[in-house]
């Protein structure tokens, strides 16, 4: 079964498959292990290069894992409120933030013109999410690392004490 990152951005889709690029794995590094992601370039380019972009910046280094549900998904990517060592770190308001970057159709907080750099990992497949968001990567190896994310509170997800990524790195 797959395990489908989705980023909340506008799917641009192409049909097309090729051979995985190095430059399409990225590494997420977790205090639990090492998560292998390819990343759909061809399928999902607005999607990848934002994702690329804000993790060569280590924008995502130290964010933490703000909203976690059992048996769903795990969602990141608040470089705003979630960065633990950031000016504007806040886990109340983790989930509401972004980057500075123009916002795109991204996971996002009840403000439908939040959407920026936010992103998660389903635990399972999660057809309720078909046509709703698309998915610009999967996990290809260390799914068991990600199994491994501290989960929150089972109605809203959220979590007190969060794991956060450490650091993701083209491979």
């Amino acid at each position: 079964m797959k395990k489908f990152i989705y980023l909340f951005i506008f799917f641009f889709s192409l049909l097309n498959t090729h051979l995985i690029a190095k430059e399409s794995i990225m590494i997420l590094k977790l205090k639990y292990g090492n998560v292998e992601i390819e990343l759909y370039s061809e399928k999902a380019p607005g999607h990848v290069k934002r994702f690329k972009e804000l993790a060569e910046q280590g924008k995502y280094d130290n964010v933490v894992f703000h909203r976690v549900i059992d048996g769903f998904m795990a969602q990141t990517g608040d470089i705003k409120f979630g960065k633990v060592d950031g000016p504007d770190f806040n886990l109340d308001l983790a989930g509401t933030g972004g980057s500075d970057l123009p916002n795109l159709s991204a996971a996002r907080s009840s403000d439908p013109n939040s959407a920026n750099s936010q992103f998660f990992i389903c635990f399972d497949s999660a057809p309720h999410l078909d046509r709703q968001y698309s998915a610009f990567g999967k996990v290809i190896k260390g799914m068991e690392f990600v199994d491994m994310i501290k989960k929150g509170d089972p109605n809203s997800g959220s979590v007190s004490e969060p794991d956060k990524i450490i650091s993701i790195k083209t491979k």
